[in-house]
């Protein structure tokens, strides 16, 4: 989570100081582009010797950071709409993830009470969505964050529900399902870009978006190599986690691509946001460079620095590494 601050704050300066964006409304940008989506990248380290433990840093560095996203995103317009101060955004970013995580907890844990007591694959399943769909809603009604609300519920689930809740079954059916979903509407959501966005415009805001994309790696740069990289170097005692190798760093900054989430906030500006067309297409220009540039490249990326080793080269941790790296 703290990556996704450091983020929108370097793409909001680096665009501000550039283009004399204002700062607000850069800041914007930066909240739409700062969470990453490693879907493509996933799917490619599935083909490359990949330690899983890596593969899991990149995935599920997504998760919450999406939400972060999306606070970061909804505070951000209403700082435009009416200025805050710095302290009160804080407590509203705070209070939020807080009340939405609480959310997420109570009724990822009710879902699973509930699946434990049927045995049949479809009414796990459809409990499954109503989760998702609920406690979306839920947190919604609050005005919280309905998307960290929904992913902590089904960590709750994903992790209590197997082997003691959701039978073998349902498990298999759930993430078939799931799987399909978020393939399908991802689909669509790049779809409304090529509806909503005409490639001229892209090409007469290539000097912001060349901006936006050197403040996303500026940003990548320092979490991952800085703070990430950094905070796994300090002193430990024995029995934890070993330093991340340099390999692991490198991939970890390519493998920052942006995706379907930052495409859906930049759809939902809403049409009083001043700028809002140069808003939207600078974030859908970065997220057109890091699929076409770094998802394409992150194979070499790989093969360069740690394909070669394989996961014989890779340490191995003696306690989980944390996976929030933007």
């Amino acid at each position: 989570m703290p990556g996704v601050l450091v983020s929108a704050g370097i793409v909001a300066v680096v665009l501000h100081l550039a283009t004399g964006l204002r700062l607000d409304l850069a800041f914007i940008v930066g909240a739409m582009v700062s969470a990453t989506d490693p879907a493509a990248v996933v799917a490619t380290f599935k083909r490359l010797r990949v330690p899983p433990a890596l593969s899991t840093m990149v995935d599920g560095e997504s998760l919450l950071n999406d939400g972060t996203g999306l606070v970061l995103f909804a505070i951000a317009l209403q700082a435009v709409a009416s200025p805050i101060g710095p302290g009160e955004a804080v407590v509203v970013f705070a209070g939020t993830i807080a009340i939405s995580v609480a959310i997420g907890l109570a009724t990822g844990f009710l879902a699973a009470r509930i699946i434990g007591l049927v045995g049949d694959h479809l009414v796990e399943l459809t409990i499954s969505v109503v989760l998702a769909y609920g406690s979306y809603m839920l947190a919604d009604v609050f005005h919280l964050s309905g998307v960290i609300a929904t992913v902590t519920a089904a960590i709750v689930l994903g992790n209590v529900g197997p082997g003691r809740a959701l039978s073998a079954t349902g498990a298999d059916a759930i993430d078939t399902v799931w799987e399909f979903l978020a393939y399908l509407l991802t689909a669509v959501v790049f779809l409304l870009v090529g509806l909503a966005i005409p490639p001229g415009r892209l090409v007469e805001s290539l000097g912001p978006i060349a901006w936006g994309i050197a403040g996303i790696l500026i940003g990548r740069a320092i979490v991952v190599y800085l703070l990430l990289g950094g905070a796994s170097r300090l002193p430990r005692g024995p029995g934890l986690a070993e330093p991340l190798p340099s390999g692991w760093l490198h991939v970890l900054f390519w493998a920052g691509l942006r995706g379907a989430v930052a495409v859906a906030m930049a759809l939902s500006l809403p049409v009083d946001v001043p700028q809002r067309a140069l808003l939207q297409e600078i974030t859908f220009g970065v997220v057109l460079f890091t699929l076409l540039v770094q998802g394409t490249t992150v194979g070499w990326v790989v093969d360069r620095t740690i394909g070669t080793a394989g996961t014989d080269g890779m340490p191995a941790p003696t306690a989980p590494a944390s996976g929030d790296t933007s």
